[in-house]
């Protein structure tokens, strides 16, 4: 309680500050359509940390015949260095959310960084959606947040196109490019202010607000309901990863890790990956298929991040769940029609069209939207530890799709794609009955609707 009233007491005095700004100061920025320029170059830098994971992603697909040929790696051999990825997402997944509560999101950013540099560079010679999330207003925070997911898809697919031309070692170390302009820019802005707040750096916090929002808006609304959140919180005990288990989250657990379940045994990562080798199975042009893959991929990310704050979570995820299970059943009536020698003219055509359905579909909606729900639905006393177990799922499930695909292909292509559309179809029944819609609304508000002992206003 001494650490409560210290807060309390550091808030209070820093109350005539912000009533002196607010009575000084024109509209508030919440309801300007102007994005402040410090809110937008914040954002910038941190989603180039959605370009090099996007770069991650999307370098197996197209690397893969050279580096199987230079390395005289197996198919096997190949599905473990494939999946590989996944695995040190898991081991992120378990650290992350320590180190980004214990040092900060700013700070994080750059440990990570770093780590990618290496990683790159280790492949050339061998033989973070939270942080956006806290740093945003309501209106905007899901067009933002989904940006992390388009900057996912403009590095897969730029990275799809450099390694149907670039040998795959100088693809590798283009990859670390980006990470140094990222790693560079991070002294230059601003940490979350609810992370501030949260550790009791009330004046920052306060400073970084209006740094995000602009000089001339009035933060005063904002900042309190920040503080008087983080003080009904701070009465809670920090829950760690065995506290996250406990009646109160249960329906927030629920919808997060059930969201990442569907999201992954849908099949993207498998499908992402391997998408040369797809296209070779299926009979049909690896170049015309990965080229294709682009052309749709990048629009259809870009409408679903206008979409986001207009049509609102629930509707886009729907869709988006049909329009994957569509896809994959394409696709999977292709193979086997192949596997009956029938239409054989066709089917090729065919499993083209289901790819490309599935990914459009995704990337409208499945690919962005369950991190943002993860980002919004979670108390901010459990955000650090529910964010890395969800994630830590994500990740986990990825690996055993990203790993067994070669393996599931070689025993059936139809029926790989068979499951895959079952597992998507289950993903509009749990979305129509359990996600909420979070459109328009804060994350206080959200958390309080989810948690029966969340703050009441």
């Amino acid at each position: 309680m001494e650490r409560n009233n210290t807060t309390s007491e550091t808030w209070q005095s820093s109350i005539p500050l912000l009533v002196h700004k607010a009575n000084n100061k024109g509209p508030s920025s919440s309801s300007s359509s102007s994005i402040p320029t410090v809110l937008m170059l914040t954002t910038l830098v941190a989603v180039l940390g959605s370009y090099v994971f996007g770069s991650a992603v999307g370098y197996s697909s197209p690397s893969q015949s050279g580096i199987m040929h230079d390395l005289n790696l197996a198919l096997a051999q190949y599905s473990i260095f494939g999946s590989i990825l996944t695995i040190g997402a898991m081991i992120g997944a378990i650290l992350s959310g320590t180190v980004a509560d214990y040092v900060g999101r700013r700070l994080a950013m750059g440990f990570a960084e770093v780590f990618c540099i290496f990683g790159w560079v280790a492949i050339s010679f061998a033989k973070v959606p939270v942080y956006v999330a806290e740093i945003t207003p309501k209106n905007l925070r899901g067009g933002f947040t989904t940006v992390h997911q388009l900057m996912i898809c403009i590095g897969m697919s730029l990275t799809y196109l450099m390694g149907a031309n670039l040998n795959w070692r100088v693809v590798s170390l283009i990859g670390t490019i980006p990470c140094l302009v990222q790693l560079l820019s991070r002294p230059f802005i601003p940490d979350s202010p609810r992370w501030l707040s949260k550790v009791d750096r009330v004046k920052e916090s306060d400073s970084a607000l209006q740094h995000l929002r602009g000089k001339n808006a009035d933060v005063y609304q904002e900042a309190t309901e920040i503080r008087e959140y983080i003080e009904t919180l701070q009465q809670q005990t920090e829950a760690s990863l065995v506290g996250l288990f406990q009646l109160q989250y249960l329906k927030s657990l629920t919808v997060g890790v059930g969201l990442m379940i569907l999201q992954q045994f849908g099949g993207i990562n498998g499908i992402i990956f391997y998408a040369n080798s797809i296209f070779i199975s299926a009979g049909f042009s690896e170049s015309i298929g990965t080229v294709a893959m682009v052309v749709v991929k990048i629009p259809m990310t870009t409408l679903g991040v206008f979409l986001m704050d207009k049509s609102g979570r629930r509707p886009l995820l729907l869709v988006s769940a049909v329009g994957t299970c569509l896809g994959c059943f394409l696709a999977a009536l292709s193979f086997f029609l192949q596997d009956l020698h029938k239409w054989k003219e066709l089917s090729p055509v065919l499993a083209l069209v289901g790819v490309l359905i599935y990914v459009g579909s995704y990337s409208i909606g499945m690919g962005a939207i369950p991190w943002v729900i993860m980002s919004e639905i979670f108390p901010i006393n459990v955000k650090g530890s529910a964010g890395s177990f969800v994630t830590f799922v994500n990740w986990l499930c990825s690996w055993i799709v990203s790993y067994a695909f070669n393996f599931l292909m070689s025993w059936s292509s139809a029926g790989t794609f068979f499951i895959f559309s079952g597992v998507c179809g289950l993903t509009v029944v749990f979305v129509a009955r359990l996600v909420p819609e979070t459109k328009g609304r804060t994350l206080e508000q959200i958390q309080a609707s989810l948690n029966s002992y969340s703050t009441k206003k």
